[in-house]
């Protein structure tokens, strides 16, 4: 069976590949992720997430193995947006996108042998309710600082969710790795049975 490994840290994308039942390992990626950022900032947040993604996933040397990179950048009013520093900019920015659309602009990487295999571009749009400030406080008092750790401040896969009026784009993509072209993949080059 061949091995596969993710290059990341989030707990979102290990959720996914162990909920479809996918036998890997995670190793965090050498990848200085915010001096790669300030060197990339002609690129459009689409490019810059498939940029992202490909230095995580290149930058593990595994003979054999497939290495998924994957990475997420949120787009608001066609400026890309880091996961919030703090609760305070998380609250202004919620008010900030309600009542508007926002991008979820997500790259993967497959790699194997130092070699890239595929490459998996994915947007969704999601579109917040016109949310007031006592909504966006009380869902942050009840969520908590774990919201910090994702691209967009919220989880859309539990009470951030309420947020939202509309959303367009596969699940899976938004919470940060599109699973199915993945499947696809790993199908293909024989790491996955069925």
């Amino acid at each position: 069976m061949t091995d596969i490994v993710l290059a990341s840290g989030s707990r979102s994308r290990r959720e996914i590949l162990e909920r479809a039942g996918i036998p890997f390992r995670v190793m965090r990626p050498d990848v200085d992720e915010d001096a790669l950022k300030l060197q990339l900032t002609e690129k459009s947040p689409a490019d810059l997430a498939i940029a992202l993604a490909e230095a995580k996933g290149l930058s593990l040397d595994l003979p054999g193995a497939i290495v998924i990179g994957a990475d997420q950048v949120m787009e608001f009013e066609g400026q890309p947006f880091d996961k919030p520093g703090s609760m305070d900019e998380l609250r202004s920015r919620l008010l900030d996108m309600a009542g508007k659309p926002h991008h979820l602009r997500g790259g993967v990487i497959l790699v194997r042998n130092g070699s890239v295999i595929e490459r998996i571009r994915e947007t969704s749009t999601l579109w917040m309710r016109n949310v007031s400030r006592s909504e966006v406080d009380s869902y942050l008092e009840t969520v908590g600082e774990d919201v910090l750790s994702t691209v967009g401040g919220y989880m859309l896969e539990g009470l951030g969710v309420r947020l939202f009026d509309r959303v367009d784009g596969d699940f899976f993509s938004i919470l940060g790795l599109p699973l199915f072209p993945v499947l696809r993949v790993l199908r293909r080059e024989g790491a996955i049975p069925w």
